[in-house]
């Protein structure tokens, strides 16, 4: 099969390690051909060109800047966007017919490439859906549905309708995803949405007893404490005031050591926090490479994972699968409406609370520097290969096509 991958990710080595990669990793392994759409945008300086590998063809439209900028450009950038894109396919992969096209969610606004390429060559239509827009912003209050905000969230309401009516298969993260996509638009039949869970090319990536003391000197972690970490993205999704207050509750837990890496809009207020209050067991780093963090979280003993309680959406943060993969133990603290907390507990590798529940936290904490972390964590590497591997991903994902 000849395989069309679209994404707002910048790719530009197929051998990186990203969920995406690794998927598309599987299906080249089967023997398919696979084309990767990937844009720049204009602050990278760079043109229209395609990449060729000895795996795969990326193309990357040149497009405007969406990420990191002001409203108005971003605006204008996303409503010219599937225009460029479109003519750079036509472009580049005018004799390529495409079977299979797979695309993920964010964003919602690839609508007319999708359409284009699905008439033009009877291609076959999946939608990786990662991100339910725009409901996450309005639970956020970062698009309220008032006065003029409202015809935004018609705009891309409809847009989100005619992805999810443009696409033969739906794969969600989880079934809490499948349950609310079908409650939510009755006008998509259950039949065409499934569980096709976020997945990695499962590695070994535990380290002995001396690289973990090791790296934990070389980042200033100490030797001799359970160590809960978080990485990513640190904004609004993540309820930052909650983690704060979680830290602070932590403070005369000496056994516990939390480590933060990450960056985003809410890092300031989480540096703020750290550099009044001093605490001793808190350490807080900027974003690393991805394979020096990969790496670097090998050396600690539990994850952690923070949703803002007013989600209405159930999202199913991709930290999962590295924190898993890495041996680490999982705490998450989310809203309700999320299954992570059921799948983490129901599989045997960690724990879960609300994220308004700083007591619960505070608890399971003390919990986890008592208990004999070593059975939970061959649970995890266990559930990782069942469930959450990319070889799962791709007969979920072709075995929907052959369905047809």
């Amino acid at each position: 099969m000849n395989i069309l991958f679209m994404t707002l990710l910048n790719i530009y080595d197929i051998n990186e390690h990203t969920i995406y990669t690794d998927l598309l990793r599987e299906f080249i392994k089967h023997g398919d051909s696979v084309y990767i759409v990937s844009p720049t945008e204009r602050k990278n300086h760079e043109e229209t060109r395609i990449i060729k590998l000895h795996n795969c063809i990326i193309l990357k439209p040149r497009i405007g800047n969406v990420q990191k900028t002001n409203l108005i450009e971003k605006g204008f950038s996303t409503i010219t966007l599937e225009g460029q894109i479109k003519k750079a396919i036509k472009h580049y992969y005018s004799n390529v017919k495409f079977n299979l096209v797979l695309y993920s969610t964010p964003p919602i606004t690839l609508t007319s490439v999708i359409e284009y390429i699905k008439k033009r060559d009877a291609a076959r239509t999946y939608l990786l859906l990662k991100d339910i827009f725009p409901q996450n912003s309005v639970d956020l209050g970062i698009l309220p549905v008032t006065r003029w905000e409202t015809i935004l969230y018609k705009y891309f309401r409809n847009k989100e309708k005619k992805l999810y009516a443009l696409s033969d298969q739906i794969g969600c993260m989880s079934q809490a995803n499948v349950d609310y996509v079908i409650k939510h638009n009755p006008e998509v039949k259950t039949s065409r949405v499934e569980v096709c869970p976020n997945s990695i090319e499962v590695k070994k990536k535990s380290i002995t007893y001396d690289e973990r003391n090791a790296l934990r000197t070389k980042y200033g972690i100490p030797l001799d404490r359970i160590v809960f970490v978080y990485g990513g993205n640190l904004g609004k999704p993540q309820g930052i005031p909650f983690i704060i207050k979680c830290l602070k509750a932590c403070k005369g837990i000496t056994n516990a050591y939390f480590l933060i890496v990450g960056d985003g809009t809410e890092y300031g207020k989480l540096a703020e926090f750290i550099n009044d209050d001093k605490p001793e067991n808190v350490k807080l780093m900027r974003c690393l490479p991805k394979d020096e963090y990969d790496h670097m979280i090998a050396s600690c003993d539990v994850g952690l994972i923070f949703l803002d309680y007013r989600f209405t959406i159930p999202n199913f943060p991709s930290r999962l699968l590295s924190y898993i993969q890495a041996g680490l133990l999982v705490l998450a603290a989310t809203d309700t409406v999320t299954d992570i907390g059921k799948v983490i507990v129901d599989g045997g590798f960690g724990w879960w609370c609300e994220s308004n529940d700083v007591d619960k936290f505070v608890q399971f904490v003390k919990i986890a520097i008592m208990e004999d972390l070593t059975l939970k964590k061959s649970a995890a590497v266990k559930y990782l290969e069942d469930y959450y591997s990319t070889g799962e991903s791709y007969k979920i994902i072709v075995g929907a096509k052959e369905n047809e």
